[in-house]
């Protein structure tokens, strides 16, 4: 038989690993966002399982060379799961594959003509390698498009680094901070849950007046944004075996209090850490981890004053990206999602109502008013479900097949607009009958498709991210005003009285752009962090609050002040 390795049939296997590729690093850059992926994924698989049958029965090897062959290119890849780093998995799924087997056939192919001990010899050590390397490295997750970012398995996370500098000393309240003050943002996304700022005005001449940094600290991993109150800005992070809320001060960075949980989330995609953003009501903080725990506590020195387990109460499991929905306060109710709307009393953490049993959400409850009648309203994967607030009946339901992470929004004239993303953004009209609620499709865009991005109104215009690239539709058709620069799947809020929108990107970087209708046009664009950037700024006066799964920073940002006129003759 030492004539086999002369007669073998190569350029199947050639064409079906270069289809691979170019599925995996090339059709991939075409067909971006979640269903791109999955389709991209798809292929990749298609071409991986067109290698194998090459292998067995067209490549001409001798059988015993085949099904060997086939058992260690798999038996490998899965040893290689079983071995390596927690966060692998996916990774080895979307780009060990690819390597892997692109490995085999370059081996194949370059030792055809050698004796068979050695040809044998060269595959097998191939093999072994190019599924071993998988077990040495890790994943600190991807970013929005699904782009892993790798590392050496034994190299120090940021968090275990964060850790081993020890506890840090809680600071005295700080001079600035004033107990019992009404919050200046209260939650996720301002007041409304809108991402509008209003009465501020800031320098947008950054070439001149930069933001100036007031301070910059490592924080543990999580997805959450700030709530302040009172001179103190609270989040939630993860610290080694706790998910914590912290209290920190606003213009010093230095932690004031800190409540500790012993509960831990992690997904190989995101990352570890709660997901969710504090919620002050009062002298209360309400908070949400992402195992499901969620907590009342005092907003001045963190005391706990009551806990739920929301996965217990509503007898679900932990969703694949931990629980996410920020607390909502709607008079003395605090209505989260725990596999379905739960509305907790707001003194004694005690159930009033549950929901509808409901599929897996991302997004967090959302108080409006239609008809004259407050709503919580609650976008889920297959359409959107609206609730009474008294007691959680059901007042209307509109299905829609995309997966809806986005907060929706409420036109001047009452719709609802709601993003689902590869399906675009829809507006649907929400009326009161004699029969009931009805809930009607007005228009379906696919000009601006949102992922977990949220979306800002403004001037009959909505702007937000299309993908990973800055867009504004026209509210009375759907039709796109423009689509401008890539900013990854950053985060967004609109300064409303200077028509402008202040952009995070996922990069870390802050841009202005202006929130009109009439093209993109950036003002300005500065670096603000390191690392991927999922986490909503949050601007308050001229204190500006940016964080990521890895470090926060405040900026003061100049304000625009309005010119005195000298109105003497």
């Amino acid at each position: 038989m030492t004539d086999a390795p002369r007669r073998l049939r190569l350029w199947p296997g050639i064409a079906a690993v270069a289809l691979l590729f170019f599925c995996r690093f090339g059709l991939k850059q075409i067909l971006t966002g979640p269903d791109g992926f999955v389709f991209v994924m798809k292929c990749v698989l298609g071409c991986a399982i067109a290698v194998l049958l090459w292998w067995l029965f067209l490549s001409r090897a001798a059988w015993v060379e085949r099904w060997v062959g086939f058992a260690l290119l798999v038996g490998s890849l899965v040893a290689a799961v079983l071995l390596g780093h927690e966060s692998m998995l996916p990774a080895v799924a979307t780009y060990g594959v690819a390597f892997h087997l692109l490995a085999f056939v370059l081996c194949v192919a370059v030792t055809r003509h050698l004796p068979d001990v050695q040809r044998r010899t060269a595959i097998v050590a191939t093999i072994l390698v190019s599924s071993g390397f998988w077990v040495f490295v890790r994943t600190d997750g991807v970013d929005g498009e699904n782009n892993n970012s790798f590392a050496w398995r034994w190299s120090k996370t940021t968090e275990q680094r964060l850790l081993a500098r020890g506890a840090e000393p809680m600071s005295r309240l700080p001079a600035a901070a004033v107990p019992g003050a009404q919050a200046s943002w209260p939650g996720f996304r301002g007041s409304g849950r809108d991402g509008v700022i209003r009465g501020v005005r800031i320098s947008t001449d950054w070439s001149e007046s930069p933001p100036v940094e007031l301070w910059r600290r490592p924080v543990g991993p999580g997805w959450s944004s700030f709530a302040v109150r009172g001179g103190l800005v609270y989040t939630q992070e993860q610290l080694g075996e706790h998910e914590v809320v912290t209290a920190y001060g606003a213009t010093t960075g230095k932690p004031v209090w800190r409540h500790r949980d012993v509960a831990r989330f992690y997904e190989a995609q995101g990352g570890g850490g709660p997901r969710a953003t504090p919620t002050v009501e009062g002298n209360r903080v309400y908070t949400l981890g992402a195992t499901g725990i969620l907590n009342a506590l005092d907003a001045d020195d963190g005391e706990l004053v009551w806990s739920r387990d929301v996965a217990t109460d509503a007898g679900s499991e932990v969703p694949y990206w931990g629980f996410s929905s920020s607390p909502l306060v709607v008079d003395d109710l605090v209505v989260v999602d725990g596999g379905k709307l739960i509305a907790y009393d707001r003194i004694t953490g005690e159930p009033r109502w549950f929901g509808p049993e409901s599929t897996t959400t991302y997004s967090s409850p959302h108080l409006v008013t239609l008809d004259g009648v407050p709503q919580i309203l609650f976008l889920r994967a297959g359409g959107s479900t609206s609730l009474l607030p008294s007691d959680g009946s059901l007042l209307w339901e509109h299905a829609w097949p995309g997966f809806t992470v986005a907060q929706p929004a409420m036109t001047p004239d009452g719709d609802i607009l709601m993003g689902a993303n590869q399906y675009g953004t829809r507006r649907i009209t929400v009326t009161q009958g004699s029969d009931g609620w009805s809930a009607e499709e007005r228009w379906t865009s696919t000009e601006l498709k949102p992922y977990f991005n949220d979306f800002v109104l403004h001037e009959g215009h909505a702007y937000g991210f299309d993908g990973r690239i800055l867009a504004g539709i026209d509210l009375e058709t759907g039709e796109r005003a423009w689509k401008g620069s890539r900013y990854g799947h950053g985060q967004l809020v609109l300064l409303a009285d200077q028509d402008l929108l202040l952009v995070l990107s996922e990069r870390g970087e802050l841009a202005l752009v202006s929130a009109t209708p009439e093209g993109f046009t950036e003002l300005g664009r500065v670096p603000a962090l390191d690392g991927k950037t999922w986490n909503h700024p949050v601007l308050v006066g001229d204190l500006l609050l940016v964080r990521n799964g890895e470090e926060m920073a405040a900026f003061r940002l100049n304000l625009d002040q309005p010119r005195l006129v000298n109105t003497r003759k």
